[in-house]
């Protein structure tokens, strides 16, 4: 029989413990992670190792939660179980339905929250959802953070993370040892719900780009031109962005496709963005012509490549060569 919750925690507390150099301050607080995917796993990672907090996690897949336990966390059994066992919980969950379902549905967060519950969602999501979230969480005398994340699994994986923060100051002030733990830049952008809608504007720029850039390097394929030399140019003038500073040299460019982030995430946020400027009635030419190109690149086969496919995709229409450096 496996021992009480309160013992494995303690277990896991203690081990980290242990195994902890950096001597950092102990957190207060107990944390949930719910969702280890491929960004919520490093996160969680950096969480563990850069605070003294106790941890407890629950993710659909177990070898995710089975690498968290590892390092000195607690599995969790349920969502329940994370509720009634953590001061802060964070997830970092795949879409807004998700969401929605761990925190309002039945068994769910808010279901099972202590009083003094804080839920901080890390999620690219629709603001609807987020807002609601906000009000349900706050009508229960609990407290709401949305805080979406900038760059890629690289920078994740690296600590390096970029946070936009939508939070009361208490709030944010509760939070923010945490995010100190995972990433190296944090925005507070606003009350709730202020996080999420510039994260989708973030977002809405780096995936059209992704699209213009893909149509630029099979210009440069049909022109025959060398590959570094016309990107030295382009980065030196103010046609240059990070896809091409950074993105497309460790990524396409070397030819790993190997997914970061993913070409089916990159349509999902795009169309939320898309849905948010027609409730708005804000035209979007160029977000619509974008996303007829992620939804090719999702029917080809391409939904769980990593998103610089589109270069490879854009030059084998054009019956060019793919680049490489």
């Amino acid at each position: 029989m496996a021992p009480p919750l309160d013992a494995r925690i303690k277990s896991g507390h203690d081990k980290r413990n242990q195994n902890n150099n950096q001597n950092l301050e102990e957190l207060m607080e107990r944390i949930g992670f719910i969702g280890l995917g491929a960004m919520g796993r490093p996160m969680a990672r950096n969480l563990l190792r850069g605070t003294g907090a106790q941890m407890i996690v629950y993710d659909m897949n177990p070898d995710a939660v089975a690498a968290l336990v590892a390092e000195g966390a607690t599995a969790a059994g349920s969502i329940a179980e994370v509720a009634a066992n953590a001061d802060i919980i964070v997830t970092m969950l795949p879409d807004s339905p998700d969401v929605e379902a761990v925190v309002l549905g039945p068994g769910g967060l808010a279901e099972s929250a202590g009083a003094e519950m804080l839920v901080m969602d890390m999620s690219t999501i629709d603001p609807s959802v987020t807002d609601l979230l906000s009000k349900a969480l706050g009508e229960r005398g609990h407290g709401f953070v949305d805080a979406p994340v900038g760059r890629t699994v690289t920078f994740a994986e690296q600590g390096k993370s970029l946070f936009m923060v939508g939070a009361s100051s208490n709030d944010f002030g509760r939070v923010k040892p945490l995010l100190e733990a995972m990433g190296n830049t944090i925005h507070h952008c606003g009350a709730p719900g202020a996080g999420i809608r510039t994260k989708l504007v973030n977002n809405y720029i780096a995936i059209v780009m992704n699209q213009v850039n893909a149509e630029a390097l099979a210009l440069i394929q049909h022109f025959g031109l060398a590959l570094q030399p016309t990107l030295d140019v382009v980065n030196g003038t103010t046609a240059t962005n990070g896809h091409l500073v950074t993105n497309y040299p460790s990524k396409v460019l070397k030819g790993d496709l190997d997914p970061g982030f993913r070409v089916k995430l990159a349509d999902k946020d795009l169309n939320l963005a898309l849905d948010a400027a027609r409730t708005a009635d804000i035209p979007m030419f160029l977000g619509h012509a974008a996303r007829e190109c992620y939804g090719l690149a999702r029917a080809s086969g391409h939904a769980e490549t990593d998103w610089t496919v589109l270069v490879d995709l854009a030059c084998a229409r054009a019956g060019l060569k793919p680049p490489r450096l």
